[in-house]
C-alpha cells in the first residue's frame, strides 16, 4: 500500500525520528491483546518505509501474518520529541537489503551473522501518524514549569500535529 503521507508530512516525520533509534512495536495477539516491545530501526526510505531486524519464527512475525496492521511509538525524552504511526508491516527476506542494512552490532542479536537463513526483515510502510514535541526540550518543560508556577501562565509550547490518513 503506498503511503497516505504527503512528502512534506515524510520529510518531517524523518526528522523527528532520525535520532531515535529505539522504537516500539505493538501487534495484535490471537485473542485480539496488543503486543508490544521493544525494537532498533534499522532504516527509514525516502517514502517512509521503516526497516527492522527480526527472526522469521519470532512471534512478532507469526502476529503479523495473521494481521499486517501494526503501530509504532518513538520517544526521546530528553528533546521532548514523542512520535506515533499507524502501518502495515510485511515480513520480508530481501538479502539484498539485508546487506544493505547490516551492520556488525547485530551480531549481538544475531549470533550467525547475516547469512542466517532465519533472519528476516520487518518492512513497515506507515499511513498516518501524530508527534507531539515542545520546543527547547526538557530545558523549555523546566523553564515553562516555573514560569507556570510564578504567574500560573499554563505551558503552550508544544506543538501536536496528526498526518497522513486520518479516520473517516
Amino acid at each position: 500500500m503506498p503511503s497516505a503521507i504527503q512528502p512534506q508530512e515524510l520529510d518531517l516525520l524523518k526528522d523527528k525520528i532520525k535520532d531515535i533509534s529505539y522504537a516500539m512495536l505493538t501487534t495484535q495477539e490471537q485473542d485480539g491483546d496488543f503486543h508490544t516491545r521493544p525494537m532498533y530501526t534499522h532504516g527509514v526510505d525516502d517514502d517512509g518505509t521503516l526497516w527492522f531486524f527480526t527472526y522469521n519464527d519470532s512471534r512478532k512475525v507469526e502476529e503479523i501474518h495473521r494481521n499486517s496492521r501494526v503501530g509504532i511509538s518513538y520517544a526521546e525524552n530528553d528533546a521532548q520529541t514523542y512520535v506515533t504511526l499507524a502501518g502495515t508491516a510485511e515480513v520480508i527476506r530481501d538479502e539484498a537489503k539485508i546487506d544493505e542494512l547490516w551492520v556488525g552490532g547485530l551480531k549481538a542479536w544475531f549470533p550467525k551473522g547475516k547469512g542466517d537463513p532465519n533472519i528476516t526483515l520487518l518492512k513497515i510502510q506507515p499511513h498516518q501518524g501524530e508527534y507531539w514535541d515542545k520546543p527547547g526540550g526538557k530545558i523549555n518543560s523546566l523553564f515553562q514549569m516555573a514560569k507556570g508556577a510564578l504567574t500560573g501562565a499554563p505551558d503552550n509550547s508544544q506543538h501536536n500535529e496528526k498526518f497522513g490518513e486520518q479516520p473517516s
